[in-house]
């Protein structure tokens, strides 16, 4: 346990100094740190393993910073790497096409990859609620809240309690 407890929080020391200068789009501009904490907390809380809740602390850092799958495996393991791999976006692609495969490839990404997507989702969507981007009005909310839930509707394997947690973060908007 004492060995999952310091992969964990090593990820988390990992994410912070990767994530260190970069903030959230809403009005508050929170650390983005917060973001990777909060997807972690909600695989935790839904009882997820140690490398589940690892890869959901490190779920941004390739698609969002200099971090490459070698260093994750270098650093966390193949299966956190793979896990995180799953979850990264090709930042080549136009923004459309990115989240078209996210709703395309969700029923096919592993367990724990689904659910830390849907905690990605459910932190993005109280993100939006609580602190939205200042250039966001309410259509646009609303076709980012369309998004999610295509996306989160093919997490067939993601646990139920982070589906009902989505559903009611949903139902806020």
């Amino acid at each position: 346990m004492a060995d999952a407890v310091g992969q964990v929080l090593r990820a988390a020391h990992f994410a912070a100094g990767k994530h260190s200068a970069q903030r959230r789009k809403g009005e508050a501009a929170e650390p983005y740190v917060n973001h990777v904490l909060e997807v972690a907390h909600l695989v935790a809380e839904a009882g997820l393993d140690p490398t589940t809740v690892t890869a959901a602390l490190l779920h941004d850092t390739v698609e969002d910073t200099a971090t490459t799958r070698e260093e994750l495996v270098a650093e966390f393991g193949e299966a956190v790497a793979a896990m995180v791999m799953e979850l990264t976006d090709d930042k080549s692609l136009p923004k459309a096409e990115r989240k078209r495969l996210q709703v395309e490839r969700a029923p096919h990404k592993s367990a724990g990859a689904q659910a830390i997507k849907a905690a990605d989702k459910i932190s993005n969507l109280r993100s939006i609620l609580n602190s939205p981007p200042a250039d966001w009005d309410e259509q646009r909310k609303r076709e980012y809240f369309a998004f999610a839930k295509a996306v989160v509707d093919g997490l067939d394997r993601a646990p139920a309690q982070l589906l009902a947690e989505f559903a009611a973060t949903f139902q806020r908007l």
